[in-house]
């Protein structure tokens, strides 16, 4: 039997396969081999700690998909994805980390077996989890294939929302706020890093009501002071400090929806150059807020935030955003659109970004962001409902 604990419906399950169907079909595909795990999770319901060793999903035009992996995954498999348990298939434990064999050899055998010996197949070719390794074994393995770059042909698939991952990400929002509002509570000058970091990961993880929390796909980042000016730091042992502000990017997650949330805390009295900065971005925030509208496109919210920013003197080199759901880590983001001057994208009502203006100077940072729903009228929908500004605490 499938899984008993799927968390949508067999319906939704549907429409996002024939969605990846109807794309293939564009493309002139004849079967798609998906290993990002969140696109896994989105087409077959599989969820599990095991993407670092090879796995995936083949998605044909006429059966159901199939997934693929190590035998000792299996029996995850049979307890998550929809399909009927013929169609979980699995690997030897000798293929694995071997020298000797590779387990794309394996997968070729199933392809064989389904007789796509000679067809048009698609791989993420630009995938965290698809390695040249594997790319050199099927070609070798298969040589008559037609092998096609199909990286993110699921993703854009993603970008629209149905309801029911809405109501996740709302889910996951609530949590992002409960960790938001631990943070301000508990930071104080000598209170050691890693102390708040183990509150931030029990906020989450407890989540809120019956609602409990995922893993997020990122660490918590919370560099201080001139630390502060490299995005991607996580933590260490040193407590917070007085005269340094301290960015914390986190993310609520709930059934692998995140809504990531981000907020700035000074100790002491922060510089006027700091809360130019504020303003600025605040202003930016509110203009790009107001351009997320259906009809729109990606370049109007960031070209929206840029203005004020100029008018102040900022320069942003990054793009200020990218959409949000479902991941795994190493990143929450969909890798499709991003929110910067050049991406032409039509925003539509369903699709979910991190609106994220991080400002990243020589000696200083600060993050005020949003996670936003394009809806269907108006100015885009905040999940998170906190003051954007600067905390300071004395």
């Amino acid at each position: 039997m499938p899984a008993a604990n799927l968390p949508f419906s067999g319906a939704e399950y549907d429409r996002r396969l024939a969605k990846t169907r109807a794309e293939m079909a564009a493309r002139g595909v004849d079967a798609l081999f998906v290993t990002d795990p969140s696109n896994q999770a989105w087409l077959t319901g599989y969820d599990g700690w095991s993407f670092y060793v090879h796995q995936g999903v083949i998605v044909l035009p006429d059966a159901d998909p199939i997934w693929w992996g190590r035998n000792q995954d299996t029996n995850g498999a049979l307890r998550t994805v929809w399909m009927a348990p013929d169609r979980v298939r699995g690997y030897a434990d000798p293929y694995v980390q071997s020298t000797e064999r590779h387990p794309m050899q394996d997968l070729a055998k199933h392809l064989r077996d389904l007789g796509l010996e000679k067809a048009r197949i698609g791989v993420e070719m630009d995938n965290y989890y698809f390695s040249a390794k594997a790319m050199e074994v099927l070609r070798s393995e298969m040589p008559g294939v037609a092998w096609q770059d199909a990286t993110a042909l699921v993703n854009w698939q993603r970008a629209v929302k149905s309801e029911a991952e809405i109501g996740f990400m709302r889910k996951a929002a609530a949590i992002s706020e409960k960790i938001v509002d631990g943070v301000l509570e508990r930071v104080e000058p000598g209170v050691p890093k890693n102390e708040i970091v183990a509150e931030i990961l029990r906020d989450g993880v407890r989540g809120v009501g019956d609602d409990w929390g995922d893993y997020a796909a990122i660490v918590p980042l919370l560099p201080s002071g001139s630390d502060a000016a490299a995005p991607h730091l996580t933590w260490d042992g040193r407590p917070f400090a007085s005269g340094e502000a301290t960015f914390f990017e986190i993310s609520g997650c709930y059934r692998r929806y995140h809504a990531p949330f981000c907020r700035t805390v000074f100790l002491g009295t922060p510089p006027d150059f700091l809360k130019r900065a504020e303003a600025a971005l605040v202003e930016g925030l509110e203009a790009g807020l107001d351009a997320a509208r259906p009809g729109n496109r990606a370049c109007d919210i960031a070209n929206a935030l840029a203005a004020p920013l100029e008018r102040a003197g900022i320069e942003r080199g990054a793009r200020c955003g990218y959409p949000i759901g479902l991941s795994y880590p190493p990143d929450w983001g969909e890798r499709t659109i991003s929110l910067r001057s050049e991406d032409q994208t039509v925003l539509e009502p369903g699709m979910t970004f991190h609106f994220m203006p991080g400002l990243w100077m020589t000696d200083w940072g600060l993050e005020i962001t949003e996670s936003i729903l394009i809806r269907d009228s108006g100015p885009a929908e905040t999940f998170c409902n906190r003051p954007r500004q600067l905390f300071v605490k004395p």
